[in-house]
């Protein structure tokens, strides 16, 4: 029951982190999922953010496992209301105060402050997972070249997903 009270306070703590999408809480979510409470380890937790993103619905619906290592089926539905009802709770809030705030002369500047903390905490997020998924030249070639290709083309990102996958199955075949 303890880890229930600690996965409570941890995911609640992270869901208002998630300013511009899960990915902005991922740098926080490795240092306390990994680091302090050990409830796996930093390639298990970018195998689920992975197959998080792979996933239909919000990527951030892979709390459910590490809930689930951390605490069973009740650590899993405790880390899903405590991820996402603070932050929708907040977000039914903010959208009331700010549509009564529409002419407020303030409103414009906060907007344009919270963008690029948003993009400076999906970076930190972009960062930490390129940590631990970037390992070697097989890996970074794999990065950049997804990178290049989205820059440059307008190509659907499943077919990355599966090209990825096909190129995993070649380059890292158990021997």
């Amino acid at each position: 029951m303890n880890e229930t009270v600690t996965l409570v306070r941890v995911f609640a703590y992270l869901s208002l982190l998630t300013v511009g999408g899960g990915m902005a809480a991922f740098p926080e979510m490795k240092i306390l999922t990994v680091d302090v409470h050990k409830w796996l380890t930093f390639p298990q937790l970018i195998h689920l953010y992975s197959v998080g993103q792979m996933a239909p619905g919000p990527n951030m619906m892979m709390i459910v496992s590490i809930g689930d290592w951390a605490g069973g089926w009740l650590g899993a539905l405790v880390t899903v209301l405590a991820f996402f009802g603070p932050t929708a709770l907040l977000a039914f809030v903010v959208a009331r105060l700010w549509h009564r705030l529409e002419t407020w002369p303030w409103r414009n500047s906060i907007q344009r402050g919270l963008a690029p903390v948003s993009i400076g905490l999906l970076l930190a997020g972009c960062f930490t997972m390129a940590k631990g998924a970037v390992t070697g030249l097989q890996t970074s070639t794999i990065a950049v070249g997804v990178l290049l290709i989205l820059l440059r083309y307008k190509i659907n990102p499943a077919l990355l997903v599966i090209g990825g996958a096909i190129v995993g199955v070649l380059s890292f075949a158990p021997k």
